[in-house]
């Protein structure tokens, strides 16, 4: 398990979850889509790109499993979402790359978040 206080590792996994609004079939089918990178049929559990394969990684695993660099690329998801979502995070359709490339991350932004906890993070920005 990764080196980080209980409480710290808690509210990271709880906001990680709620940015991260796909279920991981959702994000499977989608990384192995010709949209989400190179398609390679041959190899399906290297289609999409390496952060996308990470978040599902990540999303078959238990708290108690995660290394520290899970927890990195959980912090990298949580701020690469809530930078581009800003601090609502209401559905909202935008142009198709962004979303994609949200998509390839785990989260749409057609859909609600998972939780309340993703709202953590932009309360704190305000």
């Amino acid at each position: 398990m990764a080196d980080i206080p209980e409480a710290e590792l808690d509210d990271l996994w709880n906001e990680f979850h709620a940015v991260v609004n796909m279920t991981s079939r959702e994000l499977s089918d989608w990384l192995m889509t010709r949209s989400a990178g190179e398609q390679t049929e041959e190899m399906p559990d290297q289609s999409g790109t390496k952060n996308g394969r990470r978040v599902l990684e990540i999303l078959g695993k238990r708290r108690t499993d995660l290394t520290a660099d899970d927890i990195r690329v959980m912090r990298k998801v949580i701020d690469v979402v809530t930078t581009e979502r800003g601090v609502d995070m209401e559905p909202t359709a935008g142009e198709a790359h962004w979303r994609h490339r949200l998509m390839t991350l785990g989260h749409d932004p057609l859909k609600p978040l998972a939780s309340d906890a993703g709202g953590t993070r932009a309360q704190q920005q305000r």
